[in-house]
């Protein structure tokens, strides 16, 4: 049997296994875990930093070595003005720029009240007007209606507005296209190289208003340019009457999204500064990165109980916390 023949058998017969082989991963019938088929991918949650969280909570720690106050803040829409529309309708830009402020100003140690989403506290103001809402203590014949105090909401000094204002798609772009062939077509194969390397930019403009008066007393604007490539190259070939075509590629861009964030990070840092009263960069140089601090990569809290020492802001970013299948302690507490 010739070498034709034999390629002839053994490609259909690779490719039936490797069917086969992907078909064994579904079944039509649950198993006895009650599932089809077992979902792939097992990376842990970790924190989502940017160049400019370690800067964040290095301002923290700044305020709180130095006892400086922190002004309540609160954040409003930042909304995403561009009106960029993704081929399946989906917006192309983040709508969720003011829940990554949140997130900023917590690295940063500051004090927030929340007036983004009040539907929840409003509602229940309303059931407690209504003595609908009864707090502990009470019994049904003498019910412990939960209180309306005057001034029981703290106010905030200042609130932090504004938006996305800028999507460029292709400030520059680049790429080649590069062949090779034999013009006898009695000499088999060819091959493609390809690539391509492109720039575009998204900005934001934020301002920080004095709650009270109305007034402006900081505005920033920031764009960053975000980067893609890709790179692919493939073999054409014919071999004893059969087609071969090979290729492979690798491309990847820099996530948008993630810019957004880093943009709001930018700003929010600079303008926390100001209101702490930080010089610059050069606070951190003297940081006591104090690993009982409630600011860590991930945002901040105020804790419930006193377990800073064990439960904390540095230890929400570790990656393995709490992972059945890398912290130690749920693994061994499951059965």
């Amino acid at each position: 049997m010739t070498l034709g023949p034999l390629l002839r058998l053994r490609v259909p017969a690779l490719l039936t296994a490797s069917a086969l082989a992907l078909s064994a991963c579904v079944s039509p019938t649950a198993g006895p875990s009650g599932l089809y088929a077992r979902p792939i991918g097992n990376a842990p949650v970790t924190a989502n930093p940017t160049p400019y969280s370690a800067a964040l909570y290095c301002m923290a720690d700044y305020a709180r070595r130095y006892g400086l106050p922190s002004p309540r803040m609160a954040v409003g829409r930042i909304s995403d003005y561009t009106g960029t529309v993704s081929a399946d309708g989906g917006r192309q830009i983040t709508q969720g720029a003011s829940l990554m402020a949140f997130s900023a100003l917590a690295k940063a140690g500051a004090q927030m009240v929340e007036r983004y989403d009040t539907s929840i506290s409003e509602m229940e103001l309303r059931y407690a007007n209504n003595r609908l809402i009864g707090d502990e203590g009470g019994t049904p014949d003498n019910p412990n209606y939960r209180r309306i105090l005057a001034g029981q909401v703290p106010g905030s000094d200042f609130y932090l507005i504004g938006g996305i204002t800028e999507v460029n798609y292709n400030i520059r772009s680049a790429g080649f296209d590069a062949g090779v062939g034999e013009t006898d077509t009695d000499t088999p194969g060819s091959g493609l190289v390809q690539g391509k390397i492109y720039v575009m930019n998204v900005a934001i403009d934020l301002r920080l208003v004095q709650t009270t008066t109305l007034e402006v007393v900081d505005v920033i604007s920031y764009q960053k340019q975000i980067i893609g490539r890709e790179i692919s190259a493939g073999v054409f070939d014919f071999l004893n009457g059969n087609v071969f075509d090979i290729s492979a590629g690798t491309g990847g861009m820099e996530p948008v999204q993630l810019a957004v964030r880093a943009l709001v990070e930018r700003a929010t840092l600079e303008m926390m500064a100001n209101l702490y009263g930080a010089p610059g960069p050069e606070v951190c140089l003297s940081a006591e990165n104090d690993w009982l601090n409630t600011v860590g990569p991930t945002g901040g809290y105020y804790p419930a109980y006193d377990n800073t020492g064990t439960n904390n802001g540095q230890t929400r970013a570790d990656p393995s916390r709490w992972h059945d299948r890398r912290d130690g302690d749920v693994r061994r507490s499951r059965y």
